[in-house]
């Protein structure tokens, strides 16, 4: 655009001082040779731009023709090339797709075609190549090769780096990913990869220079640093709790201060201040994370907080604690737990049983096993609780790319990314739905009042056992030893059929065929006996068993 302007600024001068010259006419007088010659100034100045012209056009013609030889060989070098880098896209595009042999056709082309030392993308073509014929030899040696050249260094490492992971070398994996980590520390896998690694072997303070190395390159974010930095300040500071907890205190402290809100970091400080009783101060910490997000960590740090106290000062931490995020499955839940362990069965019962109408879960039926076994004793019941509890929700766990595990980790132990654990539920296969909510009504429908003591005059129904065959009327005997799962003893005629036939759709229990009585019209009749969901035993029979929790697993 900027000659084409110069072009055309150049022909309007020219044409303004033609122009002129028209229009102030005179004659041009050159004497040579003893020969003078006299012309117009137009044709004075025409003959000076045509000779101009004709020089400039004989230098250009002159200029050409000596370089045309260098000429045509950069026609032929540039073309060549050109073809040299289309088998080289053709040959990414194949090994990008999986296929082999297009790849490795194409790389000997760009071979030919270009230079080897110059392209580096030919090297990694002739890898991948390699890789997905199976020559796993011959590629780990072309990415070997790699490492020589300082430009296709960090390439070289990424490739022996995916090879190792590929055949399980973990260790190998990881030493490829921390020399490419100390290569450049803005490149993501690398350093994770080194951190993860350093992580698993307690290598704290060479995880935070590693850090420090990747906030200085820039490349992420401040806030992300810090939450990271936080982690890193949080395992160590738990690493060092139980043997020193003084030079654990300013560590967790910083950590909690990076990440006010990282759960794992709020619990390790206020731990170290409640063991230096700064009471207060821990439990300030504590709340204030509470309000985020409860965590039943948490609240057994909170609770626990003081040495000493009874279990009813624990229950009023607890409740405390509850009203700072009232309503939450979580407050419930730390009621239920320090009401049980404080006797007060009631409240427990009763905040295990709003967190089943909020949103039930594992632990919820646990708990409730529990306060069954410590106020009732009805073996029973308690067997219901736990059979209600294995096809309850999972309670949250800690989770990071699918590994879920009960304590918190810095880092994940998949691809070592640093804070990747989450609290949530697991992800599990959907099953079938189940309405929690109806087998919670059906459930507090059958529980007896939850101050009412076990009834010990009340004798489980054993079913009869019906002896004798034919016409003659049934004997029925009864054998205390043999207790059986048995309600409710009841009549129902055999439906007619000229009765509806809607009826026949309708369920059937477990019958036993009845004989006929002599003394009465004979009609078929059927002996229904339900079965429960818990057979429970006999008030008797119960031993007498210490208070204990339930768990699944």
């Amino acid at each position: 655009m900027a000659r084409l302007l110069t072009f055309i600024v150049v022909v309007l001068l020219l044409g303004i001082g033609f122009a002129w010259l028209a229009d102030r006419p005179g004659d041009l007088l050159v004497t040579f040779g003893g020969m003078q010659y006299k012309v117009t100034l137009m044709v004075a100045a025409s003959a000076i731009v045509a000779v101009v012209a004709a020089v400039m056009l004989t230098w250009w013609a002159i200029k050409s023709l000596v370089a045309s030889p260098y000429a045509l060989r950069r026609h032929f070098r540039a073309r060549k090339r050109d073809r040299g880098y289309q088998s080289l896209s053709t040959g990414l595009i194949a090994a990008g797709a999986g296929d082999g042999p297009t790849a490795l056709r194409m790389v000997k082309q760009a071979e030919k075609l270009l230079n080897v030392d110059q392209e580096p993308l030919i090297k990694l073509l002739d890898a991948q190549a390699a890789m997905l014929e199976g020559r796993a030899d011959d590629a780990r040696a072309k990415f070997e090769a790699m490492l020589d050249d300082p430009e296709t260094k960090l390439l070289g490492l990424r490739g022996l780096y995916l090879e190792a992971q590929r055949l399980g070398a973990r260790d190998a994996s990881r030493h490829y990913a921390e020399e490419a980590a100390q290569l450049a520390p803005n490149v993501e896998w690398a350093t994770s990869a080194a951190l993860g690694q350093k992580t698993t072997h307690g290598d704290w303070d060479g995880a935070l220079a590693l850090l420090e190395k990747q906030k200085a390159g820039k490349q992420i974010d401040k806030d992300q640093v810090k939450r990271e930095r936080a982690a890193l300040l949080t395992a160590k500071a738990i690493h060092l709790f139980d043997a020193d907890p003084v030079s654990a205190r300013p560590i967790a402290l910083e950590a909690n201060k990076l990440a006010p809100d990282l759960i794992p970091a709020a619990i390790i400080a206020a731990k170290v201040l409640f063991q230096q009783n700064e009471l207060r101060k821990g439990s300030k910490i504590l709340e204030y994370v509470w309000k985020k997000q409860p965590h039943p960590d948490v609240a057994e740090t909170f609770v626990h907080a003081r040495l000493g106290d009874s279990a009813i000062d624990r229950l009023k931490r607890a409740r405390h604690l509850a009203a700072l995020y009232p309503h939450h499955p979580e407050s419930n839940l730390a009621i239920a737990n320090a009401a049980l362990a404080a006797g007060e069965l009631r409240e427990a019962r009763e905040a295990a049983e709003a967190v089943l109408r909020s949103a039930p879960r594992e632990s919820a039926y646990l708990l409730l096993a529990d306060i069954e076994e410590a106020q009732t004793g009805d073996q029973g019941r308690v067997r219901q609780w736990l059979s209600r509890a294995v096809k309850a929700p999972r309670d949250p766990a800690w989770t990071a790319d699918g590994y879920v595990s009960d304590q918190w980790a810095p880092a994940s132990p998949v691809t070592g990314k640093l804070n990747a654990f989450e609290w949530k539920v697991p992800v599990e296969q959907l099953g079938p739905v189940i309405d929690y909510q109806r087998e919670f009504d059906e459930a507090m429908a059958e529980t007896p009042a939850a101050s009412a003591p076990p009834r010990e005059d009340v004798k489980p129904l054993i079913p009869p056992r019906i002896e004798g065959s034919g016409n003659a009327a049934p004997k029925v005997s009864r054998d205390d030893a043999d207790v059986v799962d048995a309600e409710i003893v009841q009549l129902q005629p055999t439906p007619r059929p000229d009765e509806d036939t809607a009826s026949k759709t309708q369920p059937v229990e477990k019958t036993a065929k009845m004989p006929p009585s002599p003394d009465k019209p004979q009609k078929d009749a059927e002996l229904v006996i339900p079965v429960p969901d818990d057979p429970g035993v006999r008030p008797e029979y119960q031993e007498e068993r210490p208070n204990k929790k339930f768990r699944l697993f």
